[in-house]
């Protein structure tokens, strides 16, 4: 069946594309047990890298996805997608000639998401990011979602991700990360000329969503 398009109007609330589906995902109360488990093993067994005990909430979801132009958006990536909360909500919105990347450096997880969205390319390692795009003849990226705890991660590897982050989006992209406290507002002003933050105090603990636009310095 041929996805149904939300329309521009509604970008600002992103509307899914698949309700039936996603209602079907929600009350599967064994799937989300098992996720769950999932979240916290890797939690207890890499816990710098994972940031949270708990996955992300439907509130931070929703602000996490909706600044992307889901209409237009031809080029979407995903950095760090964990058991898929941010996954599913992107599969359910993009357009249906749209290519969208996943990155998720574990491999059970990532495995997992494979198995469960298999019209979605998945990769391993987000530092690779522009290194992927030119090899697959990918233009410049409409829209990139992280899920990555960087303020966990040693300055190499923060500064890595973002710079990737920056030089495969395009100019008129947005990226859209989020953090526990406001540590990563200074070197995300470093690589946008925008960034707008705000707070979502309904997700354990409470999270704020970087929404950054016009990466600076880079070529494409």
């Amino acid at each position: 069946m041929q996805r149904q398009h939300p329309s521009r109007e509604t970008h600002a609330h992103p509307v899914l594309k698949h309700p039936g589906r996603a209602s079907r995902i929600r009350v599967d109360s064994g799937e989300a047990f098992e996720e769950h488990v999932m979240f916290f093993r890797k939690f207890l067994r890499a816990p710098l890298k994972t940031g949270s005990v708990l996955p992300s909430s439907e509130y931070l979801t929703r602000e996490m996805v909706k600044p992307v132009d889901w209409p237009r958006a031809r080029h979407v990536a995903e950095l760090g997608a964990g058991t898929g909360v941010f996954t599913r909500r992107i599969d359910e919105m993009y357009r249906p000639d749209a290519e969208v990347l996943i990155f998720e450096k574990d491999d059970a997880m990532r495995q997992r998401l494979h198995a469960q969205f298999p019209e979605l390319s998945f990769h391993p390692d987000a530092l690779h990011l522009r290194e992927i795009l030119a090899q697959r003849g990918i233009p410049p990226l409409d829209g990139i979602i992280s899920g990555l705890p960087f303020s966990n991660f040693p300055p190499s590897l923060r500064n890595g991700i973002l710079d990737e982050a920056a030089g495969a989006l395009a100019p008129d992209g947005v990226f859209v990360t989020f953090m526990y406290s406001l540590r990563l507002v200074g070197d995300l002003k470093k690589r946008f000329r925008s960034v707008r933050t705000t707070l979502v105090p309904l997700n354990f603990p409470p999270a704020f969503v970087h929404v950054c636009r016009g990466p600076l310095g880079v070529s494409h």
